[in-house]
């Protein structure tokens, strides 16, 4: 009976845990960037509709890459600031193990969440546009929006201004863009869409291509998120 009891109890302090750091981690300006990310969805998927534009999968998957990388901006640009302004810092500091047991924590909540409203965006998609698998195109849009956001927290974590993160991810987001049509055949390429074959290329060569573009993606970001959690053990540099 205690043994059940302590499992409950348990339990019930891992649920307060989570709706306290999700309180945190999207408060405060993130339902602006939810709105802001489903109505540009939105607008984009109706404009393709009224223009009776061909769509497929590869359609879908450009739509919602932009809301996307809207939906994991904001908690990985300002969430450092956000532990800051709410004078939170400190007492994280004072946590053993602080970077395994917060930080690390809070970013698999933010990619989760980012999973399912992405989801829930390719389900609309879906039902209005293109019937598609959705945790599928959801699983490969997860690759360049988490590397866009672990680059983001790792920048959040040298620059310790959310506001001077925010421009200067700005600035690496139209440099990205505008190498990724240098790079659009080949694995380097971020913002490379798996669902669409470039004309005149061979398909077992482009499916080894998105095999090594998802390897150096997930490289990437462990290397971001490991050097930004290296860069939370200095404690001197934030309080």
């Amino acid at each position: 009976m205690s043994s059940k009891l302590h499992i409950k109890d348990s339990l019930i302090i891992i649920g307060k845990m989570i709706r306290y750091n999700l309180k945190i981690i999207f408060a405060n300006k993130f339902i602006w960037f939810l709105i802001a990310s489903f109505g540009i969805f939105l607008f984009f998927a109706i404009q393709f509709i009224v223009e009776g534009n061909t769509i497929d999968d590869g359609t879908i998957y450009g739509l919602l890459l932009f809301p996307g990388i809207l939906l994991i901006f904001y908690p990985t640009v300002f969430g450092i600031q956000h532990d800051d302004d709410s004078r939170m810092l400190e007492i994280l500091f004072g946590i053993p193990n602080y970077r395994y047991k917060v930080w690390l924590v809070r970013l698999l909540m933010i990619f989760s969440v980012v999973f399912l409203v992405l989801a829930a965006y390719a389900w609309c998609g879906s039902v209005l546009l293109y019937k598609i698998n959705v945790f599928e195109m959801a699983y490969q849009l997860m690759y360049p929006i988490v590397f866009i956001g672990a680059l983001s927290f790792m920048f959040s974590t040298i620059i310790k201004n959310g506001n001077g993160t925010a421009v200067l991810m700005v600035l690496i987001g139209v440099a990205l863009l505008i190498l990724s049509e240098q790079l659009e055949r080949t694995q380097w390429n971020i913002f490379l869409n798996p669902f669409k074959i470039p004309n005149n290329f061979n398909e077992v060569i482009w499916a080894g291509i998105i095999v090594k573009n998802r390897i150096f993606l997930g490289v990437g970001i462990l290397v971001f998120i490991l050097y930004g959690l290296f860069n939370l053990q200095k404690r001197e540099k934030f309080v």
